[in-house]
């Protein structure tokens, strides 16, 4: 039999971008541990924890983009334009909500 193909998914294919992304993300909170070790004041901590927050909810998006795009709505099965706009609005809400 023919060799069944499996495209890759979503995190593999961006893994390089999404590792970046981690790893700024992990330079906030260590920034954030930094700030409460030397006491700094709390309305500059609550500001850095806000930003990380903001920057994880940004990947968050990006991971449940990359989900319904790959797993959800299967370009190799043609989506029907329905099917395709409704994946769109939802994406959108999806950005929306996690800003």
């Amino acid at each position: 039999g023919g060799v069944l193909e499996v495209p890759l998914a979503h995190t593999t294919r961006d893994k390089d971008k999404l590792i970046r992304r981690m790893r700024r993300i992990r330079g906030q909170a260590a920034s954030i541990e930094r700030a409460l070790t030397e006491e700094a004041d709390c309305y500059e901590i609550l500001q850095q924890v806000a930003a990380c927050r903001g920057a994880l909810n940004g990947f968050m998006a990006e991971l449940l983009e990359g989900h319904i795009r790959c797993h959800i709505l299967d370009q190799d099965q043609k989506p029907k334009p329905r099917q395709k706009r409704a994946a769109e609005e939802v994406i959108g809400i999806v950005h929306s909500y996690m800003k």
